[in-house]
């Protein structure tokens, strides 16, 4: 039986979530779990993300009961999902994000993967993977984090050059991002990523190229790379303000990119989404995936994102207002319900990014007539009745969506 109750208000997000749950296209796409979990030691410069230094938290929250008032939400998300006729699909893929998810313990990441497990189920072949600041792992604690169902890690990296990381206020050394790689794969991990940042003021063209070049030779078989920008209300930004470094550069960060799809393909990576390669198919993130292809997810934790069939919701931001809302009922902030336009922007602007392609037959008559303006002007080309990105039209994907949705 479940324990939630009908909810009043149709119009609260209890109320939509409920309407969404039932419809028979959930998971059809796959269907996925974020956990968020929001605590840093310290905040690096660049960094708009929804995290908590041990001095922002306040009073009733601590990294000690994190895990069980995370697990009390998946509860919550599984009770909720199969009353008033909706259904539980099984999970495909789990991804614990920040924050530094890797600041809790193994045991505790490991103790809300197997509640995930117990509530919903996990598919046969699932893929769980946290991101890690490399300066919070070590080899035994990949090991226990290995033995309780991780599938897959995700290093932040960023760079190699140690000027670069102290402009992005990182806290670790060049090498332990490498040695996170070595463990990881000592422990049992198949899959490993390394994400880098490029286009830092300072950052030299070489600084870049010899991040990647020592990704590649760490053995990770998967390497995002993003080019840095500056978000309102961070330190980096104040201090861009106050003349102290300059405003990254365009052009610099598209001959960035360029070296990244030169020196990752040489060395056998294949790009699969705009700002991510992967050695094979396997060492794709199929969670990402999930977002890109439509598919359905519950984020659980502070300022997570849901989404499900026409209705996405977001849970309170700080961890005390999630706590207490979650001890309510469903933590949501907010939702919004999503329109036939919201989603047919949606689907054009997450696909487009994908070497897969962009269907044609997803694309109004307006938007068929761009995407041949796109392949005449070499942006794109359109093979199997799919729009695919040229390189030139991977620096312009910005473009090109938006001229395929105007």
């Amino acid at each position: 039986m479940s324990t939630v109750s009908p909810v009043a208000d149709p119009n609260s997000p209890a109320a939509s979530v409920a309407a969404a749950a039932a419809d028979p296209a959930v998971g059809e796409a796959g269907f996925g779990f974020y956990v968020h979990v929001p605590f840093c030691v310290s905040r690096c410069g660049y960094c708009d993300f929804n995290t908590y230094t041990a001095s922002e938290l306040g009073a009733g929250v601590s990294r000690d009961t994190y895990a069980s008032i995370v697990r009390a939400e998946i509860r919550d998300a599984a009770s909720r999902m199969s009353a008033h006729e909706g259904r539980k699909p099984e999970v495909d893929t789990v991804f614990f994000g920040g924050g530094t998810p890797t600041l809790l313990s193994a045991a505790d990441l490991a103790s809300i993967l197997a509640e995930i497990d117990d509530s919903f189920g996990l598919a046969a072949g699932y893929e769980a993977t946290t991101e890690a600041n490399p300066e919070s792992v070590d080899a035994d604690y990949l090991a226990e984090l290995y033995d309780g169902g991780f599938t897959r890690l995700s290093v932040g990296m960023q760079s190699t050059a140690s000027h670069v990381l102290k402009i992005l206020d990182r806290e670790h050394s060049p090498q332990k991002a490498l040695n996170a790689v070595e463990y990881a794969h000592k422990a049992g991990f198949e899959h490993v990523s390394l994400d880098l940042i490029y286009g830092t003021p300072g950052e030299t063209a070489a600084d870049f190229e010899a991040s990647l070049r020592a990704a590649v030779d760490a053995g990770a078989d998967h390497v995002s790379a993003y080019a840095l920008i500056v978000e309102d209300g961070t330190a980096l930004a104040r201090r861009i303000r106050a003349g102290q470094v300059p405003q990254p550069s365009d052009d610099v960060a598209a001959d960035r990119y360029l070296a990244a799809e030169a020196v990752l393909s040489e060395a056998g990576f294949h790009w699969y989404e705009v700002s991510n390669w992967a050695r094979s198919e396997a060492a794709q993130c199929r969670h990402n995936l999930l977002y890109w292809e439509g598919g359905h997810w519950w984020g659980a934790g502070p300022g997570a994102h849901s989404h499900l069939p026409g209705v996405r919701w977001w849970n309170h931001k700080h961890p005390s207002t999630y706590g207490a809302a979650l001890a309510e009922g469903l933590p949501a902030a907010g939702h919004e319900l999503l329109s036939e336009d919201d989603r047919y922007l949606e689907r054009i602007l997450l696909r487009t990014r994908l070497a897969s392609g962009l269907p044609l037959s997803l694309l109004r008559p307006t938007g068929r007539r761009a995407a041949e303006q796109a392949s005449a002007d070499g942006l794109a080309v359109i093979e199997d009745g799919r729009l695919k990105l040229t390189l030139r039209g991977r620096l312009l994907a910005d473009a090109v969506v938006r001229d395929l949705t105007s």
